[in-house]
């Protein structure tokens, strides 16, 4: 169970990262944003779809760039993050005691 949200936040890490790349550097490929980071061309290029998707990058044929979305989106981004870790924290179960009740 753990795993599974481990490699969705490893995942929104890297997509997190793309988007700061275009942000910086705007118009940027794959490429360039691939030999940056050290990740493969294929999760890069994944990262991109997702974030396409969500409104927040879009392709120009120089690089991926950003759309009006992404202002947004970053304004917004820190807030959600910081729920969802409180979100996480309440899920503790700090005292071996609390799993014998």
């Amino acid at each position: 169970m753990i795993d599974r949200l481990e490699k969705e936040v490893d995942m929104l890490e890297r997509h997190l990262q793309v988007l700061r790349m275009v942000i910086e550097n705007e118009p940027i490929g794959i490429v360039k944003m691939s030999n940056e980071t050290g990740y493969p061309h294929h999760k890069v290029r994944y990262s991109l779809r997702v974030l396409e998707e969500e409104n927040l990058i879009e392709p120009s044929s120089q690089g991926a760039i950003t759309t009006e979305r992404t202002h947004e989106f970053v304004d917004e981004l820190d807030e959600k993050l910081d729920e969802t870790v409180n979100k996480l924290g309440s899920m503790r179960i700090d005292d071996a005691a609390e799993l014998e009740n």
